[in-house]
């Protein structure tokens, strides 16, 4: 039995007629980093003179790129405007970022990993890093609820197969 540095077991399912079966599924994160972050506070410092209540608009996106063969880069950007009236009083825009190895899954497989699960692993660093940003800039940390993103994956593909099957019109 062959084992990896963290002692799991690399054989299972290689018996005889292995080279039979389907591809063996593997799934890594090999990194998770802050690709970009920044945070702009125009109304400073004279906001800090007024009370004030902001309203906190939230734009989540998410992407990611192959590197090769089985390495895809996931990146979640997280953008905060906060405003009071239509002055802003902060932006905030993270770019959280991992590095994934995914191999031997099928194309539907692969693109959920990618598209749901991975941004699931990346947004409670991309939610961290706007609490922290936010407080570092004297305001009250802006905590993040927590996303689906399963749910947003699937209502996707759902607009995309509507779109798919709409008929199209020409003028």
């Amino acid at each position: 039995m062959a084992e990896t540095p963290n002692g799991t077991d690399t054989t299972a399912g290689q018996g005889a007629g292995a080279s039979n079966e389907a591809p063996k599924q593997q799934f890594a994160i090999q990194k998770v980093y802050l690709k970009d972050c920044s945070l702009e506070t125009p109304a400073t410092p004279e906001v800090f003179r007024e009370t004030w209540k902001p309203e906190a608009r939230v734009e989540l996106n998410t992407r990611h790129q192959p590197m090769d063969e089985n390495l895809h880069e996931v990146v979640v950007t997280v953008t905060v405007t906060a405003q009071k009236d239509d002055q802003t009083i902060y932006l905030c825009e993270i770019h959280q970022a991992g590095v994934f190895a995914v191999s031997g899954f099928s194309e539907t497989a692969q693109a959920q990993l990618l598209g749901a699960y991975c941004p699931g692993v990346l947004f409670p660093y991309a939610r961290e890093a706007v609490t922290d940003l936010t407080a570092k800039a004297g305001f009250p940390p802006m905590t993040l609820a927590p996303v689906n993103f399963e749910a947003l994956y699937a209502r996707r593909r759902q607009q995309e197969a509507a779109a798919a099957d709409a008929p199209e019109t020409t003028q």
